[in-house]
């Protein structure tokens, strides 16, 4: 296969790994530390509302959602592409920080969950995931 083509693919299949990791951890967050009383998680205008309402407790789920995700993304990337490994999985931390900043914006979230979710989550993670897969750069 086209060395190309098989990192595009990389590519894809990170993202499609890390956003079944980021999906499934949103998805399960509530079972884990249950949102404030009368919060429908399927809707982001009741999420908007209930946000003045949410404690520490309830930032931990999404910020290991989209650390995780972009861990797992940027692994897969990495594991699977054929050459240029740490940019590859770096593309991946690029992508999930684009998501995570357009959450940022949607979601009004407090001030200083935003700023550790940005520097916290995405790079680091996404660096991480590349080192994990043992490739060189």
């Amino acid at each position: 296969m086209n060395p190309i083509l098989r990192n595009i693919l990389a590519v894809i299949a990170g993202i499609i790994a890390g956003s079944i990791i980021n999906g499934g951890l949103v998805f399960v967050s509530n079972l884990i530390v249950p949102l404030p009383e009368g919060v429908n998680p399927m809707d982001i205008e009741s999420i908007k509302a209930a946000i003045p309402n949410y404690e520490a407790k309830h930032w931990i789920m999404p910020f290991l959602a989209h650390a995780l995700g972009t861990l797992v993304g940027a692994f897969t990337a990495a594991k699977l592409a054929v050459s240029n490994y740490r940019t590859l999985a770096f593309v991946i931390g690029g992508v999930f920080l684009l998501g995570g900043i357009k959450m940022a914006i949607d979601l009004p979230s407090p001030m200083g969950f935003e700023i550790f979710d940005i520097v916290c989550a995405y790079f680091p993670m996404a660096w991480l995931g590349w080192k994990l897969s043992g490739k060189p750069q």
